[in-house]
């Protein structure tokens, strides 16, 4: 064969190569299907059938206050259950008690003092695991894991790459829910009275929980809340680039949805959850009733008994209204004012204020009085806000409880 149709037909070989990988191009990854996974989340706030649950025989177990596990979602294609404390008030006397919904923050389990001091205020209450654990145990200096427990909480959001129904979130939700469908079917309790608390995680998770099922008769998210890929500190340097998180985790996509009265609980000096975003969650709650408390110094926790939560909770469903509600608030010409309803006789005010920048729970607050007076039937807060504040609110007292005014950041 003479060199030159050698060449030919190596020549026409590599054109019909090149044509047939241009006929068939390297497969593209499908787009995710934001709008499906939301679909799939917001259908845990239609569960209503009662998980079944199984009391152990432990010697720490007393009739009104007890170990369970109940019955969780499938993780895998696998059956789960959840481990739990549950308990209700001693001498009910046929009664139909109110109810509350407890979830931990991160290195939290359930606790039974926390549904005992609820249960002391006349709650039943249910607090449980949510990281696959059951409870500490001392010999192993640490959580005994549940065999059939989900994993446990992989960081910040760290399975978004999972199909929604195999994320912690998911079931975190699903875990909050099915517990209060539990508190529902109790002969003991008032179904239209289960509320929602949590502390830390566990104030994400009731703060994502509440734009999702609007049967909750009151929350109250302990430091927790949404917007958090704009926090800048650990959250926003996870989450800004995370996409599953921003559309279809985020509190505050569904917020407005929330409809019962809600009490933000935090502290301004709180290194995790940054003031800007606590009051962000709370403007964008749908709920007529969306009150503020700071307490300065309080600390980060989880948190199992402060006054203004029982407070809160009694106004709500015995009176139909929080004991204090901010009618307004405002602050111009270098001086904070605001005004408060209020069911109980208020002691003294102050201004809470900080002139530092940046995040915060990084910043220095300070004290300062407040004056505290009474006009056409409304508590009247007004102070000076010092020179160089870049935010500051009002803190009224009376007793153990505080209530704060709306949260203000001066640019």
């Amino acid at each position: 064969m003479k060199k030159s149709n050698l060449f030919q037909i190596l020549a026409a070989a590599c054109l019909s190569a090149s044509l047939l990988f241009a006929a068939d191009p390297a497969p593209t990854t499908a787009a995710p299907d934001f709008e499906a996974m939301r679909k799939e989340v917001e259908a845990l706030g239609k569960i209503t059938e009662a998980p079944k649950y199984e009391v152990l025989d432990r010697p720490d177990s007393t009739p009104n206050l007890k170990p369970i596990f109940y019955s969780g979602l499938d993780y895998q294609g696998k059956p789960t259950t959840v481990f739990a404390w549950l308990g209700v008030p001693e001498n009910t006397e046929g009664k139909k008690v109110p109810a509350v919904v407890l979830a931990h923050g991160g290195g939290g389990a359930a606790s039974k003092d926390w549904v005992k001091n609820w249960n002391n205020h006349g709650y039943a209450a249910i607090s449980m695991s949510l990281e696959g654990q059951t409870e500490y145990d001392p010999a192993l200096k640490g959580y005994a894991r549940n065999p059939n427990g989900i994993p446990t909480r992989p960081g910040i959001f760290g399975d978004a790459g999972a199909p929604i129904k195999d994320q912690w979130m998911y079931h975190a939700i699903a875990n909050v829910n099915l517990a209060a469908a539990l508190l529902r079917s109790l002969p003991e309790v008032d179904p239209e009275k289960v509320g929602i608390m949590g502390c830390s995680w566990g104030g994400i998770i009731t703060s994502t929980a509440i734009g999702i099922d609007p049967r909750y008769a009151f929350a109250i998210p302990v430091y927790g809340c949404g917007g958090l890929d704009a926090v800048p500190n650990h959250w926003g340097g996870t989450l800004s680039g995370n996409e599953v998180y921003k559309k279809v985790w985020d509190a505050n996509l569904r917020l407005d949805r929330a409809r019962m009265p809600i009490l933000w609980f935090s502290w301004p000096q709180d290194a995790h959850f940054s003031m800007e975003a606590v009051n962000k969650s709370r403007k964008k709650a749908g709920s007529e009733v969306s009150e503020l408390c700071l307490i300065p110094g309080m600390g980060h926790g989880n948190l199992t008994d402060r006054a203004e939560w029982f407070a809160f909770a009694d106004s709500v469903l015995k009176e139909g209204k929080p004991w204090i509600q901010e009618k307004s608030s405002r602050l111009e010409s270098a001086k904070a004012k605001a005004t408060f309803e209020s069911s109980k006789q208020l002691e003294s005010a102050v201004l809470v204020s900080t002139t530092g920048t940046g995040h915060t729970g990084s910043r220095t607050w300070v004290e300062t009085p407040a004056t505290l007076t009474q006009e056409n039937g409304l508590w009247v807060a007004e102070a000076n806000v010092p020179q160089g504040t870049t935010a500051c609110f009002l803190n009224l007292k009376t007793g153990p409880l505080t209530a704060s005014s709306d949260y203000f950041e001066i640019k």
